[in-house]
């Protein structure tokens, strides 16, 4: 299935995608799509039961998609996860997958307005794929287990300032949590949709111009580990996010002049089967 929020923000009503590409409202249904709805098996059937009946309500395809979920408990991000990425950035493999956390509210809809944080010069872009917990998983014991534990997957934008991230001391937080740098979905595509995770194309363009041009194959830690190996260090819940990473080809790993974002640039991003984002930057 591809479960989406539609309206204002804020305001977003569950709702899902149907074959031919009509939002279908799900609000009769379920409250929202949420970490609840995702560890509920008897809810989640029912939805698909309603899917497949063809009596869902259409919505207007107009309205505005939102993040497509809600209540995030926790975005937990892993960082020099592609071995092209470890390359431009002359960074070596690190032995043990790199982890940061974003705050939930660092989200936005897929195609709502970045903001150019005030004194930014090094805003950057990355494609990722975003991994979105069903189970809780503790001290899980194998990469198998820790792909059972996933609900979906979702397109992340992993929006960075670079200068604020390792020139002004301290944890990655700082460039990492600005207002409006996690532009996620718009959809969340089930796991039964999704065979193999280490086989889906990353794309990110800024201005029509094609930047980042890559594939999950290259992860460092795949999927099934990154949630075995985060599930060691803290409890993961159903609705948590895991952004796992992303492939080569951002600003900061260009030559001089790094071509950074600045307001009026466009950015578009999409993975393979899981949707596409678009957004404009202004300035905060």
């Amino acid at each position: 299935m591809k479960l989406l929020r539609v309206g204002t923000a804020g305001a977003e009503r569950p709702a899902l995608l149907d074959a031919d590409g009509t939002p279908r409202d799900l609000s009769a249904l379920v409250d929202d799509i949420d970490g609840a709805l995702l560890a509920d098996e008897a809810a989640l059937a029912r939805v698909r039961a309603a899917a497949d009946s063809g009596e869902l309500p259409a919505l207007d395809a107009g309205l505005r998609i939102g993040p497509p979920l809600g209540r995030i408990g926790k975005i937990v991000c892993i960082g020099l996860n592609y071995h092209d990425h470890a390359r431009e950035t002359g960074a070596e493999p690190p032995a043990e997958p790199v982890v940061f956390l974003k705050a939930p509210d660092t989200v936005v809809g897929p195609d709502d307005t970045v903001l150019v944080p005030r004194g930014s010069v090094k805003t950057d872009w990355e494609v990722e794929l975003a991994v979105v917990i069903g189970r809780t998983a503790r001290h899980l014991e194998s990469a198998e287990e820790g792909l059972a534990h996933v609900a979906g997957y979702a397109v992340a934008h992993d929006v960075s300032e670079r200068e604020f991230q390792i020139e002004r001391g301290g944890t990655w937080d700082k460039g990492k949590n600005c207002e409006t740098f996690n532009p996620l979905g718009p959809w969340l595509v089930t796991a039964d949709e999704v065979p193999d995770p280490q086989r889906l194309a990353l794309r990110l363009w800024v201005n029509g111009e094609l930047k980042q041009d890559g594939t999950t194959a290259e992860q460092i830690f795949p999927v099934g580990e990154v949630v075995r190996y985060v599930s060691r260090f803290m409890t993961l819940y159903p609705g948590d996010v895991i952004n796992t990473g992303t492939p080569a080809g951002v600003a900061m790993g260009r030559p001089e002049p790094k071509p950074y974002l600045r307001a009026g640039d466009v950015v578009e991003l999409e993975v393979e089967g899981l949707g596409r984002q678009r957004q404009v930057l202004k300035d905060a």
